[in-house]
């Protein structure tokens, strides 16, 4: 999933960016395919569910002798920092043509939309919120209606919009953000940045909340898999891991088999599949199979959020 940050000069892109960033720097030594780029920024998307789960599987019979946890491997997001947009934007002012190009290639789009008090910062371009949201989409309708191909409208493209928030009006209405907080708890451990949100009276971060937005305007959910060994693993993407997979809402088996591989999907034969509360709760593969949780299933199997896999494919 690929989300472009789209505002006016100054509402707080490279703030917001610069704490993407920090959040992907953090994830290279698990993302060996991740490449630094100056204008994308991948973030894990949060799952506690994968804790939970890494956490059964040291204490399930058949590893009980592993000593140690398998890793959790979250779904990520992809931000991409599109330089910021400018009134004729569309008639080739600023980056014009480039820009536009960078937009069509992401599969939403998030309006940053200034809505900080700092007047020490000046409002390039900016009046306020909803005078800036018009402007951004009329330059986006106004280049559609130039497009030679009516394809791939930027208009047309699903939009979170997001206000830029002083930290002290986060609690308001819609999706708030504040980039200079985000960016100041990217530089903390997890543990640290939820015991300063807990001080503040927040739940979760701005980021997760636009995550979860994301998500769900792009009709997409989660599976995932955790192996019952060692061995088992090695049919499963050939890692002794804990992984989430994004999927679009709707996929089937075979459709989530061919996300892990092409191959899964190639020589799928059948699909073992429990909710990942009953896997928790029996502990395990081998608890759940027994109390008759584990369902088996076949190519046409519509996916359900949260559903825990182990696919069974020919060699």
């Amino acid at each position: 999933m690929e989300i472009g940050i789209v505002g006016l000069p100054n509402v707080g892109k490279s703030t917001l960016f610069n704490a993407l960033l920090k959040k992907q720097q953090a994830l290279v030594a698990n993302y060996s395919f991740t490449t630094i780029e100056p204008n994308v920024g991948i973030v894990p998307v949060p799952d506690p569910r994968l804790d939970e789960l890494a956490d059964v599987i040291v204490r399930s019979p058949s590893t009980a002798l592993r000593v140690s946890r398998p890793p959790v491997v979250p779904a990520t997001v992809r931000f991409v920092d599109i330089a910021g947009l400018v009134k004729g934007a569309s008639e080739g002012e600023g980056l014009g043509n480039k820009f536009l190009a960078h937009i069509r290639e992401v599969d939403a789009i998030l309006f940053l939309l200034r809505d900080f008090s700092d007047e020490n910062i000046i409002r390039s371009g900016s009046v306020n919120p909803k005078e800036d949201l018009e402007i951004l989409r009329l330059e986006l309708e106004l280049a559609d209606a130039e497009a030679k191909e009516k394809i791939n409208l930027l208009s047309k493209k699903p939009a979170l919009i997001v206000h830029n928030v002083d930290e002290d009006k986060l609690a308001g209405e819609g999706l708030r953000i504040c980039a200079k907080l985000e960016e100041e708890l990217a530089a903390l451990s997890e543990e640290e940045q939820r015991e300063y949100l807990k001080q503040l009276g927040i739940e979760k971060t701005s980021l997760e909340k636009v995550i979860a937005a994301a998500f769900e305007i792009l009709g997409l959910q989660t599976f995932l898999t955790a192996p019952s060994s060692a061995k088992a693993s090695e049919g499963q993407g050939g890692k002794f891991e804990v992984r989430a997979w994004t999927i679009k809402n709707g996929s089937t088996a075979l459709t989530a088999a061919g996300v892990i591989h092409t191959d899964f999907a190639k020589n799928f034969i059948k699909a073992d599949v429990v909710n990942w509360e009953d896997f928790v709760r029996f502990g395990g593969w081998v608890k759940a199979r027994e109390a008759g949780k584990v369902r088996l299933e076949g190519r046409d199997y519509v996916m359900a959020e949260g559903d825990v896999v182990e696919f069974k494919v020919g060699v």
